[in-house]
C-alpha cells in the first residue's frame, strides 16, 4: 500500500519498496497544496492546459522548495503517448532541443536529475534499480501500454545497464482504474497481442470495454522477468478520488496535471541541462 507523505504544502505518494532506496528519492505526486485555482485547483504542473503560466511557475517552485531539488534538475518530457524511450548518459549535456524529448519514458543512471511524468488518469511507473543504480519513469497511456512501452524500459535497464530482472523494482501509480475506464472497439483491439481476458472485461454498453491500465502494465513487467513481489500498484483511480487527483475524463477534459518524479541522489547538485527559457523547459 502506498503511503501519503507531504513536505511542507506538498502532499504526495510513496512505494514503500522504493522509499526503503536511501539512494533515491521518488513522488507520486496529488493536486493537492499548489497555487492554481478553479479547474486547476491546486498543484497543477502542466502549462499546456490553459492554466495561468505564472500560478504553474509557482507550483515548480513549491516543488522544489519542499524536495529540496533545484527547479533547473527536473526533466519533463514532450510526452506524446507513444513508445519511444529518452536516454541519459551520465555525464555530459544531453539535448539541445525540445524535439529531442518528444518521449514517454526516461532511463538514466546520472545522479541529480529528477525524470518526470506528468498525468491527469494515464499510468505513471517508475522504476529502480538498487544493484546497478539505473532509474526510469513512464508514461503509459493507452496507447503506450498497447504499445508495450513498459516492457520496452525494463527491457531497456536489462540490455543497456545490466540490470537482473529480480533486482527492478517497480511502482505504478495512480491512474484510471478499470472502474472507470471505458473505451470503444478500436482501442480495446489495440490490446490484442496481450492477454486482454485480464486487462479488458466488457463494458455496461455494446461495443465498449473497460480496460485496466494497471494490470496491462503490471503483466508487462511480469513477463520481463519481475517477480510478482517487486512490482507495487497504488490501487487509487484518478476519476474516483477528484479531491486528491486531476482527471482528464473526470473533468471532461478541462483539467490539470500532476507530477509523478523519481530522481537518483548525488553529491554535487549542479544544473542538468541548459535552456533559455524556463516555461519552455517545464513544458
Amino acid at each position: 500500500m502506498f503511503v501519503l507523505e507531504k513536505k511542507k504544502s506538498i502532499a504526495y505518494l510513496q512505494a514503500p519498496a522504493l522509499a526503503a532506496c536511501d539512494f533515491l528519492v521518488h513522488a507520486f505526486g496529488t493536486r493537492l497544496g499548489g497555487a492554481s485555482q478553479e479547474e486547476y485547483q491546486s498543484l497543477n504542473m502542466s502549462f499546456r492546459e490553459g492554466d495561468e503560466e505564472f500560478r504553474v511557475l509557482a507550483n515548480w517552485s513549491k516543488l522544489s522548495a519542499a524536495f529540496e531539488i533545484p527547479l533547473e534538475n527536473f526533466l519533463v518530457l514532450n510526452q506524446v503517448h507513444g513508445d519511444d524511450i529518452f536516454m541519459i548518459p551520465p555525464h555530459g549535456e544531453y539535448f539541445t532541443s525540445r524535439d529531442a524529448l518528444n518521449c514517454d519514458a526516461i532511463v538514466t543512471d546520472r545522479t541529480d536529475v529528477a525524470i518526470c511524468i506528468k498525468t491527469a488518469d494515464c499510468a505513471p511507473v517508475l522504476l529502480a534499480d538498487p544493484v546497478r543504480k539505473v532509474i526510469a519513469a513512464v508514461h503509459a497511456g493507452w496507447r503506450g501500454t498497447a504499445l508495450g512501452i513498459t516492457a520496452k524500459v525494463a527491457r531497456l535497464m536489462q540490455t543497456s545497464y545490466r540490470s537482473e530482472p529480480a533486482d527492478l523494482l517497480a511502482a505504478i501509480g495512480p491512474s484510471i482504474g478499470d472502474c472507470c475506464y471505458e473505451v470503444d472497439a478500436a482501442t480495446a483491439d489495440a490490446f490484442s497481442g496481450q492477454k486482454s481476458d485480464a486487462i479488458l472485461r466488457p463494458g455496461k454498453k455494446d461495443g465498449k470495454w473497460m480496460l485496466d491500465l494497471v494490470e496491462a502494465n503490471r503483466r508487462q513487467l511480469l513477463c520481463c522477468g519481475l517477480p510478482a513481489a517487486n512490482i507495487e500498484a497504488a490501487g487509487l483511480c484518478t476519476v474516483c478520488h477528484p479531491e486528491a487527483f486531476f482527471s482528464h475524463r473526470g473533468s471532461g477534459g478541462v483539467t490539470g496535471r500532476q507530477v509523478n518524479f523519481v530522481m537518483l541522489r548525488g553529491t554535487t547538485p549542479g544544473r542538468a541541462f541548459v535552456l533559455k527559457d524556463d516555461f519552455q523547459r517545464l513544458h
